[in-house]
């Protein structure tokens, strides 16, 4: 028998009953669906998540106090206090790293912002003017402060859209204070809706300067974050090596497995959040694939309704000279089309709610949500929904096939 005519068969057997056929390919959709949809939304995740980090500049550099994190029983080793005062002077010294343009403290907390009875919980960032420019971000209204107000331990803050709105309402919050763990800071500027950029929300922020925000608000003498910035992308490497020498030279380290310390530069950034996002997209869709586990049981089930049901048309067709591999072939063809089917279904379904997805982040983030939709993931749907029909049509399709001709035909 031809492979077309067995196709042909078993496309006619399916629409004997189109009803029970469509509502045992419904579980392949919704799998398929599934898989399709966390894919593409992972792959719109990662487009806007690099593409902000990319915007900061690829002379970026980060020093992060602590040990790197290279697993959970790490993590508490990268709250340390290892970066202060000493480290960032000894790093502006030209002579210690000849490379370095700019070089920025940052210490952040999360802290309850009141206003009158209003009060609003933001992260509280202190750094010095050249955060905006970093970000390429300014306020709307208002300035940002100057270095007189650094040193002087200024009570100055620029605050978030989100901030000035829930605590000023539509009212002028130029000038007026707010409080900060009952300190009075002075409002000098507000920045406008700019949402999401990079790994920080400027619509609920409070940016002071850092030696306010260390001694007042925290009450601490260390730092969270020194980011720094290469005079030119070529010499960003030697940057790195210039500040891993002298933090090492400071701290008396001579094993390099001892650093307190480590620094991410925009290459190592990027390649990590692509990891870390390829590995829950992966993840989420593997958890996504347990439907379609469920809807290949529901497949096999069918398939056995279907072969006692057909028992006499079996006996027959064996009985006029059709071989166990032709009834095997049948059967199989079924399971696979059926599966095929739901799997083409799926995809397109997938597709479809990944663009509407895209478009209502577009509008909610404020950021443009880039629709994705990976060849993998494509093939990954119909491929997989293939070989669930394969792997689950195979013992329906053999107790087909196995069935003697004339107790097939004797089955009442």
């Amino acid at each position: 028998m031809k492979l077309s005519y067995s196709f042909s068969t078993a496309i006619a057997g399916l629409k004997t009953n189109k009803r029970r056929s469509m509502l045992t390919i419904l579980g392949i959709v919704i799998g398929i669906t599934s898989i399709i949809l966390v894919m593409s939304l992972g792959a719109g995740a990662q487009d806007l998540i690099l593409g902000q980090i990319k915007s900061i500049g690829a002379k970026t550099i980060a020093i992060i106090p602590g040990r790197e994190p290279k697993g959970p029983t790490d993590i508490v080793a990268s709250f340390a206090d290892s970066l202060k005062q000493r480290e960032f002077d000894a790093l502006e010294r030209k002579v210690n790293v000849p490379h370095l343009a700019k070089i920025m403290p940052i210490v952040f907390s999360s802290e309850a912002i009141a206003n009158g009875s209003e009060t609003y919980r933001a992260t509280v960032f202190g750094a010095t003017d050249l955060f905006t420019s970093l970000y390429n971000v300014y306020p709307a209204q208002g300035r940002v402060f100057t270095e007189e107000e650094i040193r002087g331990y200024a009570p100055v803050a620029i605050i978030g859209s989100k901030v000035r709105t829930q605590l000023f309402g539509d009212s002028d919050a130029i000038g007026q204070n707010i409080r900060i763990k009952g300190n009075n800071v002075r409002v000098i500027g507000v920045f406008g809706g700019q949402g999401q950029v990079s790994f920080v929300n400027f619509d609920e922020m409070v940016l002071m300067p850092y030696t306010t925000t260390q001694r007042t608000i925290m009450g601490i003498k260390h730092f969270n974050r020194l980011i720094a910035e290469a005079d030119s992308e070529e010499n960003v490497k030697t940057t790195v090596d210039d500040i891993t020498a002298t933090l090492r030279s400071l701290h008396n380290i001579s094993d390099p497995t001892k650093d307190d310390f480590f620094i991410q530069t925009q290459a190592e950034a990027l390649s990590t959040v692509g990891t870390i996002t390829n590995a829950l997209t992966l993840f989420l869709a593997a958890i996504a694939a347990i439907s379609l586990v469920v809807g290949g049981v529901g497949i096999m089930n069918i398939m056995l309704v279907s072969v006692t049901e057909r028992t006499r048309e079996i006996g027959l067709r064996k009985a006029i000279g059709a071989t166990e591999k032709e009834i095997l072939t049948q059967f199989l063809m079924e399971a696979v089309t059926l599966t095929g089917v739901g799997g083409i279904v799926g995809v397109l379904l997938g597709g479809s709610l990944s663009f509407l997805a895209s478009i209502i982040l577009t509008h909610q983030l404020g950021r443009v949500w880039l629709f994705s939709l990976p060849i993998s993931s494509i093939v990954l749907g119909i491929g997989v929904s293939a070989v669930i029909g394969l792997v689950f049509g195979i013992y329906p399709a053999r107790q087909a096939s196995k069935k003697s001709p004339m107790e097939a035909l004797r089955y009442e």
